[in-house]
């Protein structure tokens, strides 16, 4: 086992406090959390307000495009959007009115069904069950309903006790108090909604400056890039849902108006406000329909076609429809969605539930662009917050060799072999490597990672045939590596060998007779073993950029037992990644070792390259190989002398 060098690579930056949940962050989230529960009454206006603007603010813009005032373009905008809104809840109150109405004739219905039910399922209590749970819910609503107990027969005489109610006389004043308060609340937060969302959009160029001074106006660029992104994201997700809701009641409403369940556009047009709310909100809107297709007749009919409307507009919605109407996604993740539909649910009760997506989008935008908000980012957000080479370390240190090789193979969906190895794999060796020389990773774990990255590079093998017959279909001539027999061969530990493996499977996608070996081979005892006399290269491979002299000294081994082999090195070093440059983070590369190149020349190495693509050049090219330096005495630069017995007698 190689020994630690602790001078081989630097520990990595610790993250930023501000990048971290600590107990200070935990307590401001609970703070801001329990005010805007107590405070609901004022910020669940102000939200709605908010998004609304968002939403409003691209007719706006076109309005004023085509040179229509901003008064006038935020008056006509806001008279639009406001009327359609009072239209669907006029809509919406006179179809709950007329069902109200209703119902009782369908209680007749709901009992012969009780019934046959109670007889089919005699002998199965889950069905017995059912039948008395749907009874209990069906007497609810019949005491429910206005003159449920004022329209019954007087009782006879004898018949028991008679209920008395005891009904307190009240003042004029106090009926009008509790008539109209009920009535003003919502109307006068109604009107606060219009005002605030009219005003917002009037003054929206001068809100946008105080957002830029109050976070900061010395960088507009990040501050502008955040104001744009969440009004795009926000405002598309809003009414490009709008759109698909309304794409889906349409259907449903025309469907249940012909199946002959009542108040079909009621029906149609709550699915259009449900089905905002993320992944229950179809079912939902299915419940109540199917609830009075059951109610609505003695026969299972209705139930059933009304079922299958729903699953047959779903399926056409989800698959066709959204697909199509969506060109991005909203940046949150669906796991994100489903919590924070909880969390907005808790705080602000169904309206939460309804705004919890556009609130999130709006949180997850915040922390793309301003570290100080990076944790909903990484909490909320469906971008990767790990590099890929960092996943695939960490599934390898997790022993996990199913799940790398199936991210793997994704990756390969859309590169080269070769590619994956030098930005993902290789990458991913050397965060080990790094995690090794700075003691943190022990030697089970070493054993781990190589393990599992050997099988990971195993299972992708079948990716080489497929790789070499696409290049030879698409190939005037001969393939580069044809021809060429390479030995690439572990430097010192396990590690090496996983990037020899990697090394060898690159260039038999190039057309290359390959053979990959550990570093145990490079015993004496076994390297005879090794087809050395029909090999053309050598590589030795080391993920330690500084590695000992001793493990370098294979190299003169190696030529002296094979002159006509042409020894190279390969020194990895990580190279220079992507980063996320919206969050400031600068590509990464670490600096060649050009006194370890130097030593190795010195040695006898024939090349001596660091990183994937140059070794593929020269293990491909056709020249013949370096002479052996002359043998020096380790740093003298002169010819050591054998001493005879005598003279180190005379020593002695």
């Amino acid at each position: 086992m190689p020994l630690r060098n602790a001078a081989a690579t630097e520990p990595p930056a610790e993250a930023p406090q501000a990048r971290r949940m600590t107990l200070s962050h935990l307590a401001v989230i609970v703070g801001v959390a329990a005010v805007l529960h107590l405070g609901q009454e004022v910020f669940l206006p102000l939200s709605i307000a908010v998004l609304l603007a968002f939403a409003l603010s691209p007719a706006v813009t076109r309005f004023r495009k085509r040179g229509v005032p901003l008064t006038a373009s935020v008056l006509i905008v806001a008279f639009l959007a406001f009327s359609a809104i009072a239209v669907f809840s006029v809509v919406v109150a006179s179809q709950l009115s007329s069902l109200a109405r209703d119902l009782p004739g369908f209680q007749e219905n709901i009992l012969v069904k009780l019934e046959a039910l109670k007889d089919e399922g005699s002998g199965n209590r889950i069905v017995r069950r059912l039948a008395d749970m749907a009874g209990t819910i069906n007497a609810e609503i019949s005491d429910a309903l206005p003159g449920a107990t004022t329209g019954d027969p007087p009782p006879r005489a004898g018949a028991g006790p008679m209920q008395v109610e005891v009904i307190e006389r009240q003042s004029p004043t106090d009926t009008l108090v509790n008539l109209v308060l009920p009535i003003v609340k919502p109307v006068a937060t109604a009107g606060l909604v219009v005002v605030v969302v009219i005003f917002m959009l009037l003054e929206r160029e001068e809100l946008r400056d105080r957002f830029i001074r109050l976070i900061g106006s010395n960088d507009l660029h990040r501050t502008t890039q955040v104001l744009e992104d969440a009004g795009s994201r926000v405002g598309r997700y809003l009414l490009i849902q709008l759109l698909v809701n309304v794409i889906y009641a349409v259907p449903i409403g025309l469907g249940l108006w012909l199946i002959g369940v009542p108040n079909a556009p009621l029906w149609g047009l709550l699915t259009l406000v449900l089905r905002f709310v993320p992944y229950i909100g179809s079912i939902l809107s299915a419940a109540f329909p199917l609830f009075l297709a059951f109610a609505v007749s003695p026969e299972w009919s209705a139930v059933l076609w009304t079922a299958a409307l729903f699953i047959l507009v779903e399926l056409a919605t989800s698959n066709v429809i959204e697909p199509w109407l969506y060109g991005s996604r909203t940046g949150v993740s669906p796991l994100a969605i489903i919590i924070s539909a909880i969390f907005w649910t808790w705080i602000w009760g169904p309206l939460g539930l309804v705004l919890s997506t556009p609130l999130t989008v709006c949180l997850v935008v915040l922390g793309r662009h301003l570290p100080q908000f990076e944790l909903f980012d990484i909490l909320f957000g469906d971008e990767p917050v790990l590099a890929p080479h960092a996943r695939l370390y960490q599934r390898w240190l997790a022993g996990d060799s199913i799940e790398s090789t199936y991210r793997a193979e994704d990756a390969l969906e859309e590169e080269w072999l070769a590619d994956y190895y030098r930005d993902t794999a290789l990458p991913a060796l050397l965060l080990a490597q790094n995690d090794w020389s700075r003691g943190v990773l022990t030697s089970a774990q070493e054993s781990r990672v190589a393990a599992t990255a050997l099988a990971m590079v195993s299972d992708l093998q079948t990716v080489v045939g497929d790789e070499l017959e696409e290049s030879r279909s698409d190939a005037e001539g001969p393939l580069p590596g044809a021809g060429r027999r390479v030995l690439c061969l572990g430097g010192r530990s396990d590690l090496d060998d996983v990037a020899a493996a990697m090394l060898a499977q690159a260039l038999a996608a190039e057309g290359a007779e390959t053979t990959a070996h550990g570093h145990d081979d490079l015993a004496p005892s076994r390297l005879s073993g090794l087809d050395l006399a029909s090999a053309q290269v050598v590589i030795l491979n080391f993920l330690d950029p500084a590695p000992a002299r001793l493990s370098l000294l294979h190299l003169r081994r190696l030529k002296r037992g094979w002159p006509h082999l042409r020894v190279g090195v390969v020194l990895w070093r990580m190279p220079a990644l992507p980063g996320d440059e919206g969050n400031g983070a600068a590509p990464v590369a670490a600096p060649p070792n050009e006194a370890k190149h130097r030593e190795a020349e010195a040695i006898g190495a024939d090349f001596v390259v660091d990183g994937l693509e140059p070794a593929l050049a020269e293990a491909l090219v056709d020249t013949e190989p370096r002479p052996l330096p002359a043998t020096s005495g380790p740093g003298t630069g002169r010819p050591r002398k054998r001493r005879t017995t005598a003279a180190r007698a005379a020593d002695r």
